[in-house]
């Protein structure tokens, strides 16, 4: 999707980073990667973060051919060395930091509460909760001087839906949906936002190919069947997703903070 197909302006003039803007490989776009997009389709200027170069300088050049400002940091989140760095490359290379939207999330190696090991318990707990905490306790300083910013972070609707064979991914989410409420009450008074997104079933890499390649079934069969499962009748996309991402980040919603928005085709309407 091009840029010039998007532009709305929502943005423009802002500086976004957009942690998790690379992606597993797949056929259809990642979210972190189409929020990156959206970001700068919207007129934000955006510091891609991801761990993976290869993939994250893939998003970069996707912007860049469509006339959008994108730069590259390679780290690992769950490093706190690392990301204690951030917002000293952020405001060296944007000059402030107006969005920090935190994307990146694994369920890898999960289980239920008696299966899942130590080792994968521990892993998605760095990368799904402690990353999201590390990142936010280090660009929240900045938005506070500025007294003004906003924080997106998605969680998922595994955080408040039935999902015994992921007890790790479950609770991080949850974990995730508690930090939103807690940065939305402690820095309101700095005129700081956070929300998130609780992303249902999506279309993406990581939720459709990952998952079809490591059970072993072909990937329209496992889309058709998670299709099956939604209201709406499809799986969202990662479209729908950063559409979310951009409506929470912008003035649009300016009156809107600590909400966990459910992006989902009606899924969370079955809870219960």
């Amino acid at each position: 999707m091009a840029i010039d197909a998007m532009d709305d302006g929502r943005l423009a003039g802002k500086t976004a980073i957009v942690v998790g803007a690379g992606q597993t490989p797949g056929l259809t776009i990642g979210n972190g990667r189409a929020t990156a997009i959206r970001f700068a389709a919207a007129g934000a200027e955006v510091l891609l973060v991801d761990v993976d170069p290869v993939s994250v300088n893939e998003t970069a050049e996707m912007i860049r051919r469509d006339g959008g400002r994108a730069h590259v940091h390679v780290a690992d989140i769950t490093d706190g060395e690392a990301v204690r760095e951030l917002p000293t490359v952020a405001t060296t290379l944007l000059g402030r930091i107006d969005v920090l939207y935190n994307g990146v999330g694994i369920g890898s190696g999960d289980g239920s509460v008696t299966r899942v090991s130590e080792e994968a318990w521990d892993r998605i707990m760095d990368v799904n909760l402690k990353a999201m905490w590390l990142t936010c306790k280090h660009v929240l300083p900045v938005m506070r001087e500025q007294r003004s910013g906003a924080i997106v972070c998605v969680s998922s609707i595994a955080a408040t839906a039935a999902a015994n064979h992921l007890a790790a991914y479950k609770i991080s989410k949850a974990g995730v949906n508690a930090l939103v409420h807690l940065l939305a009450t402690g820095n309101a008074r700095f005129g700081v936002r956070a929300n998130g997104i609780m992303p249902g079933l999506i279309d993406t890499p990581m939720g459709v190919d990952a998952v079809a390649s490591a059970a072993g079934i072909p990937r329209e069969q496992l889309a058709e069947e998670r299709a099956a499962r939604v209201p709406l009748g499809r799986q969202g996309t990662a479209w729908d997703i950063a559409a979310a991402a951009l409506f929470l980040a912008s003035d649009d919603a300016s009156f809107i903070t600590g909400v966990v928005l459910p992006v989902d085709g009606g899924s969370s309407c079955l809870i219960g």
